[in-house]
């Protein structure tokens, strides 16, 4: 009777979805459904389910998903969700595959994703090696480690017989990484079925403490540089784009950003020329502009802008434009929105209760996520840890680490959340 009275509490305070609930009653609320029955059995599929997950971790890296190419990973992992139990699961127009666990209805839509792609090109050799507690392999962390915890979410909240009273799509997604500039969100969002339905979204990364409410938004441009080139020797004296394209970057390298809110530029690639002894025709740079605030965002892409006439001016001026003059073309390869949920709605506080009472130390931050674009259209949106401890994120020697209770303590204060948000029903 004890215990079946800590269900009744937990549903009672638990009946209203976290975006519609006061937030005084958010640390109420997590301490009853941690005290609860029914959460403890979900906590102990967790634990029992964790050899699964790690083997299903091994499974989905050893599929290679580099930027555009994610359909195979994306076919596999369709089906695991159909395994799961879940309904109307499917592949959307771009990519994105998911499926439904039903809810008892009078609650919002929520999305729980986890992006299939890794940053790594075609050929990438992604087999997996066990070397002492660490699992090693490119993209075995980012974000390949979260999408068997989404399916182990679902199969806790059966085994603990825990209904909620919103829908949970569970989705995993595509285009998260760099090029694919959140084309999956962006689809979702804007053109998928369930556009206009969507009122949460949590996204699930490699980490535990963090609970990202803040999008960092960035702005992406390849900047190509052109002129009539020639042999060093024979047709020195000619205009170079090499020059103009290097006055252009000493000035970008100029810019004054503020610290606070954190601003930051970058050249990450630069390319260009045939051979040593040619003036090359053609050079190009690929700048990176981020910040947490739009305005600062703004101020970046109007600079940036603004010295490329100059430079290439300068350039026709210093040499002959007889056989043409330099010319430039800039091109948008990325553009992700700023975004950010504040801290005193329901779903942070909530996502930051469900750490600090699983024992966790939360802390709020901000990067660049899918979250970003919810974020961006004003839906409530944060991107919580897997439980995973991972290292060397986006490089060759990308790890993760192999502790079963620590992993499974975190991934139960995620869960904690998913549930907090869904709301139990009555």
């Amino acid at each position: 009777m004890k215990r079946f009275s800590m269900l009744l509490s937990v549903a009672a305070v638990l009946a209203t979805p976290a975006a519609a609930k006061p937030a005084g009653d958010t640390e109420a609320m997590m301490r009853a459904l941690y005290g609860s029955r029914a959460f403890n059995v979900a906590r102990q599929s967790l634990a029992a389910d964790y050899d699964r997950i790690v083997s299903e971790i091994t499974t989905l890296t050893e599929i290679p998903a580099p930027p555009f190419k994610e359909a195979k990973r994306a076919a596999a992992y369709l089906e695991m969700l159909r395994a799961a139990g879940l309904t109307d699961v499917e592949a959307d127009e771009e990519g994105n595959v998911m499926g439904l666990r039903k809810g008892t209805g009078g609650g919002t839509l929520l999305v729980v994703a986890a992006h299939l792609d890794t940053v790594f090109p075609e050929g990438t050799d992604t087999k997996v090696r066990r070397e002492g507690n660490y699992l090693n392999a490119p993209g075995v962390g980012d974000d390949t480690s979260s999408l068997p915890v989404l399916l182990a979410f679902i199969r806790a909240l059966d085994k603990a017989g825990i209904r909620t009273r919103s829908d949970i799509l569970f989705m995993g997604d595509v285009g998260e990484e760099g090029p694919g500039d959140l084309r999956g969100m962006r689809h979702l969002f804007n053109k998928g079925k369930y556009k206009g339905r969507i009122a949460q979204f949590i996204s699930v990364e490699p980490g535990r403490d963090r609970v990202t409410n803040g999008g960092v938004g960035s702005k992406r441009y390849k900047i190509t540089f052109k002129g009539p080139g020639g042999h060093s020797f024979g047709a020195f004296g000619l205009v170079n784009p090499a020059y103009a394209m290097a006055d252009a970057m000493v000035e970008f390298g100029k810019m004054k950003v503020p610290a606070n809110p954190k601003t930051t530029y970058n050249v990450g690639v630069v390319e260009g020329g045939t051979s040593v002894n040619s003036i090359p025709f053609e050079t190009a740079m690929t700048v990176d502009m981020r910040s947490v605030d739009a305005g600062e965002l703004a101020k970046e892409d109007a600079y940036l802008k603004s010295i490329l006439d100059p430079a290439v001016a300068r350039e026709n001026a210093a040499r002959s434009t007889a056989k043409g003059k330099i010319e430039y073309k800039l091109e948008l390869i990325g553009d992700r929105p700023v975004g950010h949920t504040a801290p005193d709605v329901a779903l942070v506080k909530t996502a930051m209760a469900a750490i600090a009472i699983g024992g966790g130390k939360p802390e709020l931050e901000s990067s660049s996520t899918d979250s970003n674009l919810p974020m961006s259209l004003g839906i409530p949106a944060v991107t919580i840890g897997s439980g995973f401890h991972t290292e060397r994120s986006h490089a060759p020697d990308e790890r993760l680490l192999l502790d079963r209770d620590e992993t499974v303590r975190y991934m139960t204060m995620s869960l904690a959340t998913v549930i907090g948000a869904a709301g139990i029903a009555k």
